[in-house]
């Protein structure tokens, strides 16, 4: 049985953006079952003391600009600092990812898309027509998903990995969760990466 691995994200975070490809990597050479979990980060921040960026002291401001800047070179990246579409509400991208697994299908190739739409093609993912022209793109039944993502049920899964986050000690996005372990931040696959190769068990708050 393939292990498994819960990863917490936005379709807004850059961060997840920018962590996509090199986690889906690890996940595919470690032959991992990755769980996708949308979370709202503002919900998540809220019960965990994050800020949302508007509110966040100048100086974090200014160096996360010096960080994307950073990695968008370190991962060989292309993307726009401050895209014209940026932030959208998270709420219909996020509901089609959990429409999609709900109608069994693969998210992943989606998620992917979504990520490239907001920071490389500013697109704008409010918008519906532009979120299901991603899903079909994807291979994905998009209007049908895209009308799905705004039903209570969608919306109860939503809350529902909010709450599984915040009980994991998830507090931003993205989050890889193995075994209870948290990994916050793409800047850390590779030390997950480390951790599947050497087998060892999970690291805990406990010592």
């Amino acid at each position: 049985m393939a292990r498994a691995i819960d990863y917490y994200f936005s379709t807004q975070s850059p961060w997840a953006y920018i962590g996509h490809a090199l986690f889906e990597d690890v996940a595919k050479a470690n032959n991992l079952k990755v769980n996708y979990k949308p979370v709202m980060l503002g919900e998540v921040f809220a019960e965990t003391g994050g800020l949302p960026l508007a509110k966040r002291h100048p100086a974090r401001q200014h160096y996360r600009m010096v960080e994307l800047q950073r990695w968008r070179e370190k991962r060989g990246l292309k993307f726009h600092l401050k895209p014209n579409n940026w932030p959208a509400h998270p709420r219909l991208a996020d509901g089609v990812v959990l429409a999609a697994i709900e109608g069994g299908h693969n998210p992943e190739p989606f998620i992917r898309r979504a990520y490239k739409a907001i920071w490389e093609d500013q697109l704008n993912l409010g918008d519906v027509a532009t979120i299901a022209k991603l899903a079909d793109e994807a291979g994905l039944p998009g209007a049908k998903l895209a009308e799905r993502s705004g039903s209570d049920e969608i919306g109860a899964l939503y809350d529902k990995n909010r709450d599984e986050a915040i009980a994991a000690e998830v507090f931003g996005s993205p989050a890889y969760v193995l075994d209870g372990e948290v990994f916050w931040g793409q800047d850390r696959i590779e030390l997950l990466a480390d951790a599947l190769k050497s087998g060892r068990k999970a690291y805990t708050s406990e010592v």
